[in-house]
């Protein structure tokens, strides 16, 4: 947990506003904060998901001494890292939504994906490529020996 954003705030505020943040979006799945906090919120409640789905006693007691409530501690361990466990990573999504009136601060929604009432509907997977065969060596020269002439043929061409 290092190499925060300031925000504005001593480090024991910040950490302890960054787990309140982090426990109610795992508790509601969708808050609106502003943007700059809404990325630092985005790092740390992939890093729950994560614990909760190595599903160890170490990763629920490293949790558990970041997020705020059983409750909450419970949602990690059982629905979110069922709802998680063939993604790798990328399990929140911001969205830009307004510039607060009172400081003009540009505000975002922090959101679950793959949840019902998402705002914006996640994008499928993309398939992979299926994976080629690597060519001996011997192969490929003479593959490209066939593609291109060597330099005596382009020579005898051009006296023609």
């Amino acid at each position: 947990m290092t190499n925060f954003r300031k925000l504005g705030r001593h480090a024991g505020h910040r950490i302890s506003m960054l787990r309140t943040l982090v426990s109610q979006l795992v508790k509601h799945e969708r808050i609106e904060t502003t943007v700059t906090k809404a990325k630092e919120v985005r790092r740390l409640a992939d890093n729950m998901i994560q614990l909760g789905k190595e599903g160890s006693l170490d990763s629920a007691r490293r949790a558990a001494g970041f997020v705020r409530g059983d409750d909450v501690l419970h949602k990690i361990f059982t629905e979110l890292a069922y709802r998680y466990k063939d993604r790798d990573g990328g399990y929140t999504r911001l969205l830009r939504t307004r510039i607060r009136v009172g400081d003009a601060a540009p505000m975002a929604y922090i959101e679950f994906i793959d949840r019902e009432n998402e705002l914006r509907q996640s994008n499928p997977a993309t398939p992979q490529p299926p994976q080629r065969v690597p060519l001996d060596p011997w192969d490929k020269s003479r593959l490209m020996k066939q593609v291109a002439p060597t330099k005596e043929e382009k020579v005898s061409d051009s006296q023609l």
